[in-house]
Parts: structure tokens; C-alpha cells; sequence
């Protein structure tokens, strides 16, 4: 019989202390028989990578991108080692690698790098020899053998891609709630639970603030259809499916609420009302490798307009930085910016088909108070800039407008 492989993922809550990590490593175990081969990729314990940015940022206020990268990497490697012990100790052969040993190729852009190849010729090797293959995930390596690191959530990236790479017939993430909700339960107790989303929505609502899997893993998932298990590490529930298509799923308009606390917005005052203006602001700032989300440009009637957008708060004093020189540059009035807002999204496949679905999401807003800053929409979202002291308010009246406690 032809073995198959399983790609599964833990995440750091998963693998927090030695408890966990064994429980995690009984589950693994479990897992593994005779029919199939199985690749686990793991997080940082617990908070660590939260714990070691911290430090960082105690001796410097900005220290250098291929440093962090070095120091970041270092906790995913310790929980795939520390696993591989447990599983051994629970009666099967295991083996640990970090993301360059199993051939992780990226490009050279430190803390948020793109996988460009993955050989996995150890992995393939070992598995050969039918061990339990445990993978540092969040990793790379550039063609120099410089270390990178993937971005927040990287690991998510790691197993999918791998899963790609191996042929593998599913890949599992195990995580600290039982699937995809509708939206935070921790800020909302009636959110349910998806039973199956498509990749479609998942991007969008992780792109939009969904912490349960990183953006990034989901394109990739898509693009190369890599059905995803989203499941709980502390039950044997069946979790979320995300999937390529759902017929049921057409008639239904929003699908879940989300919310991201992780940008700022830059406004640039008094700009130049000219052509080719806004090609140099964008320009330069990406020059600095800041990603720019949301832009609004404001009507002129003074030959002068503002520009506001948004990025990641982790990207913000490099984004100030470029927008205070490009201003300077076109002759531009004041840069400012606010750390305190909050972008509140509505997602579903269905909004194609149902008409005043915007319409109500603002009305829910102008009901409860809420004034909207900015707008921005997809085909199946809706997203608005607000106050960040009205965030969680906001979701919890858009999640009970929208029905979403009803779905099943």
C-alpha cells in the first residue's frame, strides 16, 4: 500500500510548557500508523517570540532586521527539538529540523520573507526511514545562508507550503480554539462555528484581522488547492475545512466579523493637486518595504488635497519616516499619524448577490455612535477605519445585525 502524507501544525499556546508539548507529542503519535507518513511543524513556545522582541527592543529602540531575524528563529528551533525528544520518549522515532536544513529557500526580505523553493530531500529521506519528521516552522534561508524568518503567524506558511511541496493529502492546524468562528469569541460569546469555508473568505478575513491563520498560508493553500484542517490541539472535534468551493455558502451574505488593532494610520496634509503626485508618495514609501493598505485622497477645491493610508504599526516609524521626506520632497504640509484605530470588516462570498448589505453595516455604526474614518471595499468585504475604543462594540452589534449567532 502506497503511503500518503500528513502535514500538522501546532501552535505556540499548543506547545506552551512540558505538559503540552507532551500531550502534543501522545496526539502525534496517534496519529502516525502504518497507512501514512507524517510532518509536524511547529511554533515558538508559548509567547516566546513576544517575550524575545521585547528584549530586543529593551537594548534598541530599532534594532537591525537580519539581527531580529537571527534571535526570532531561535524559538521555533527549541519546541521542534524539544517534541522530537517527547515523541521519542513515547515510542517512535522522530527527527527535528530547522526550515534551512530541510531546504527552506527565500528571498532577502528579513522578517517577512517569500518562500521561493523548498528541495525537503531530508524530510523525504527520513520519512523514508519512517520517522515522525518535526519541522521548525516561521523559517528560511536566503541563497547567501543568511536566516529569515517568515512574518507574524509564518509557521501557518511553513506547513502549507511544505504540504505543497511533499504532495501531501491534507494539512492540519492545530490551535488553541476549535476552528473558524464567525468572529473573536473572546470578543463576542455567541460566535459559532464554521463548519466549511472557502479559501476565498478565509483569505479575506485573515488578511482583515482573523488571528487564526496567517494571510499568506491561505494564498498559497488556494492557489495550489491545499485543503486546510482547522482544529483544536486541547480536543478531538472536527474543526473548519477551508476548501476551494461550498455551493451551500452562495446564498449566505456575511460569513464572519472581524477586527485588526495592528495598524496606524499617516495623513499627509496640504499635497500638491497634481499629476503623478500620489505615484511619488507610494513610491518612496515602498522604497523603505512598508506595505500601504487602505488610501483615501480627499476632493480637492484648493489645489491642495490630504492623503491618508494605512500600515502595520510595525511598520509605522519607518512609514513616518518616508512620508515626512516624500513631504518635504513635493512640498507638502504636515505628516501625522494615530496608533489608536481599528479596522472593523465584514466578510461573504454572498454579499455578490444581496444588495444594502454596505448600507447596513453603517447603519449598525451611525446607531451605535460610531464614526467611520474610512472606507474600503472588496467584492466579499467591507472594511471601515474607526476609533479603537469603539472596536469591540462595533463587532458585537455587526455580528448580532447579520445573524451570525444563528448560523450553523
Amino acid at each position: 500500500m502506497k503511503k500518503y502524507i500528513v502535514v500538522q501544525k501546532y501552535g505556540g499556546s499548543s506547545v506552551a510548557n512540558i505538559e503540552r508539548i507532551r500531550a502534543v507529542a501522545r496526539r502525534v503519535v496517534a496519529t502516525k500508523t502504518g497507512s501514512n507518513h507524517l510532518v509536524v511543524v511547529v511554533s515558538a513556545l508559548g509567547d516566546t517570540t513576544d517575550e524575545l522582541e521585547a528584549m530586543a527592543l529593551k537594548l534598541s529602540r530599532d534594532p537591525s532586521d537580519r539581527e531580529m531575524d537571527m534571535l526570532m528563529s531561535t524559538g521555533e528551533q527549541i519546541s521542534c527539538a524539544l517534541l522530537a525528544i517527547a515523541v521519542k520518549q513515547c515510542g517512535h522515532d522522530a527527527i527535528s529540523f530547522t526550515g534551512p536544513q530541510v531546504g527552506i529557500k527565500t528571498d532577502h526580505s528579513h522578517t517577512k520573507a517569500r518562500i521561493e523553493t523548498i528541495s525537503g530531500r531530508r524530510i523525504r529521506k527520513a520519512l523514508a526511514e519512517n520517522k515522525i519528521v518535526i519541522v521548525a516552522g516561521y523559517q528560511g534561508v536566503t541563497d547567501e545562508n543568511e536566516i529569515t524568518t517568515l512574518g507574524r503567524g509564518g509557521s501557518d506558511l511553513t506547513a502549507v507550503a511544505l504540504a505543497k511541496a511533499l504532495r501531501a493529502r491534507v494539512c492540519e492546524i492545530y490551535t488553541d480554539v476549535q476552528g473558524i468562528y464567525t468572529t473573536d469569541p473572546r470578543i463576542e460569546p455567541k460566535a459559532k462555528k464554521i463548519k466549511t469555508i472557502t479559501f476565498e473568505e478565509m483569505l479575506e478575513m485573515a488578511s482583515l484581522g482573523a488571528q487564526v491563520m496567517q494571510a499568506r498560508s491561505i494564498e498559497v493553500a488556494k492557489k495550489y488547492n491545499i485543503p486546510i484542517h482547522v482544529r483544536s490541539s486541547f480536543s478531538k472535534e472536527e474543526g473548519t475545512m477551508i476548501v476551494k468551493k461550498n455551493e451551500k455558502m452562495e446564498e449566505i451574505a456575511v460569513r464572519g466579523v472581524t477586527c485588526n488593532k495592528s495598524e496606524a494610520k499617516i495623513t499627509i496634509c496640504a499635497v500638491p493637486d497634481q499629476t503623478g503626485i500620489a505615484a511619488k508618495i507610494f513610491t518612496d514609501i515602498s522604497k523603505m518595504d512598508v506595505n500601504v493598505d487602505m488610501i483615501v485622497q480627499n476632493v480637492s477645491h484648493t489645489k491642495l488635497t490630504d492623503i491618508s493610508f494605512t500600515v502595520l504599526k510595525s511598520d509605522l516609524p519607518k512609514a513616518i519616516q518616508a512620508a515626512k521626506a516624500v513631504a518635504q520632497k513635493i512640498r507638502a504640509g504636515e505628516v501625522l499619524f494615530d496608533k489608536r484605530i481599528a479596522r472593523v470588516s465584514i466578510v461573504g462570498s454572498g454579499m455578490r448577490s444581496h444588495h444594502g448589505i454596505a448600507a447596513k453595516m453603517f447603519q449598525v455604526l451611525a446607531e451605535n455612535k460610531i464614526n467611520i474614518d474610512m472606507i474600503s471595499t472588496s467584492e466579499i468585504s467591507i472594511s471601515c477605519i474607526i476609533s479603537q475604543r469603539h472596536a469591540e462594540k462595533a463587532v458585537r452589534a455587526l455580528h448580532q445585525k447579520f445573524g451570525l449567532e444563528a448560523l450553523v
